[in-house]
């Protein structure tokens, strides 16, 4: 059993959109295949990953570096004990060979859009679910059942109030119970108004929250706090800097409702310090902690060791990206749940099809490994890069 190629393409997923820091004009994303000589049900088993949007495609350091790595080794250093699957844990070791620590930057992404592929693969020749594999090997009850809440509400050419409000009410009337809009960039005036006009159209039936992508200072921040506290926001996500632990911090004397950030901090270290310093509440704040963005879900198992070592549960995750990784990980390790882009980041995001949204949650499907190949716009891409 061994690892025979690694695949990568660098694809568009461009929009006019954009959030207070970004417009997604130019945005890219890497696709990759791990290809095995493993056949399974009459079929060459390949795992496939992607990086989650808002980061750029990582082509270069993946071809100049990584897949090197992973190629070069001794196959049989790769597999599991027993010899009859591979081991993401040794591949992981592999590729970060000869890494210094630190610096958990752009290689953090293409390190875990390999990954992504890797447990794709492993879950396949499984012939498993990743989702109950992982649940199998935690020792825990997998849990088919994920909420999910529907990320959008950018701001975009020429959209008013009641585009936005029709955005959000699409979401409802697909099966969502919350939705999140983006905040920041424009002045706060206005983004009072369009937040009230959200909330006249999702009424009680539903909850909002508000994502500011880490444009504020702290005066702005803390103004923005004064202004959102007067509604019965489900968060208010990455208020300030990623990295400004004392900005977090501070909010919590002026917000007391649940804040959210994480999603562009990409180490178990770096979590570890949020949790130490950034004044974030277990009992109401959430964790946007993506693994496809942070060095994979070997990573992401040390993060969550992180978190039961300061008094969090994993319910209290809830992953940035919108991608098939984070839901099987949602529901083979318990976590509170995913992003979802309904309309957005075609044709990573989503679900497979025939999969809806009821009450705020989706059912897993039985699909060996991540799912992919039952969600068949993506798996036509997928293949054409590797089968």
């Amino acid at each position: 059993m061994r690892i025979v190629d690694i695949c990568e393409v660098t694809k568009p997923i461009a929009s006019p959109i954009r959030n207070a820091y970004i417009d997604f004009s130019k945005m890219t994303a890497s696709l990759v295949a791990v290809v095995t000589d493993v056949v399974r049900d009459g079929r060459r088993v390949v795992g496939y990953g992607f990086n989650s949007n808002g980061r750029y495609g990582q082509g270069g350091l993946i071809r100049e570096r990584f897949r090197g790595r992973i190629l070069e080794a001794e196959p049989k250093s790769l597999v599991n004990d027993a010899g009859d699957n591979l081991d993401p844990h040794r591949i992981w070791a592999a590729m970060m060979a000869n890494e210094k620590p630190g610096g958990h930057g752009e290689r953090s992404v293409a390190v875990g859009t390999l990954d992504m592929a890797i447990w794709d693969a492993t879950a396949k020749i499984a012939g498993k679910p990743l989702f109950r594999l992982l649940a199998e090997a935690h020792g825990r009850e997998a849990d088919p059942s994920v909420f999910v809440y529907a990320a959008g509400g950018y701001y975009y050419p020429g959209k008013d109030d009641a585009a936005l409000r029709a955005e959000m009410r699409s979401y409802l009337d697909r099966g969502y119970t919350v939705v999140k809009m983006k905040i920041g960039g424009a002045p706060l005036d206005e983004d009072r108004r369009r937040i009230e006009a959200v909330l006249a159209e999702i009424g009680t039936g539903a909850q909002l929250a508000v994502d500011a992508n880490g444009r504020f200072d702290l005066e702005t921040a803390i103004a923005y706090a004064k202004m959102l506290r007067d509604y019965p926001l489900f968060w208010y996500e990455e208020a300030g800097d990623p990295l400004d632990y004392a900005l977090q911090a501070a909010l919590a004397g002026f917000y007391p409702g649940p804040m959210a950030t994480g999603e562009n901090l990409f180490s178990h270290q770096d979590a570890r310090n949020l949790l130490r310093y950034g004044g974030m509440r277990p009992d109401r704040d959430w964790l946007q902690f993506d693994c496809a963005l942070s060095y994979g879900l070997v990573e992401y198992l040390r993060t969550l060791d992180v978190l039961a070592e300061c008094g969090w549960s994993p319910a209290r995750c809830i992953p940035h990206g919108g991608h098939q990784m984070s839901l099987n990980i949602a529901a083979g390790l318990g976590l509170g749940g995913n992003e979802s882009y309904p309309d957005l980041f075609q044709p990573y995001g989503g679900f497979p099809d025939g999969v809806r949204v009821e009450n705020g949650r989706i059912t897993m499907p039985e699909l060996p490994g991540i799912g992919f190949e039952g969600k068949s716009d993506l798996i036509t891409v997928m293949r054409e890069l590797a089968e």
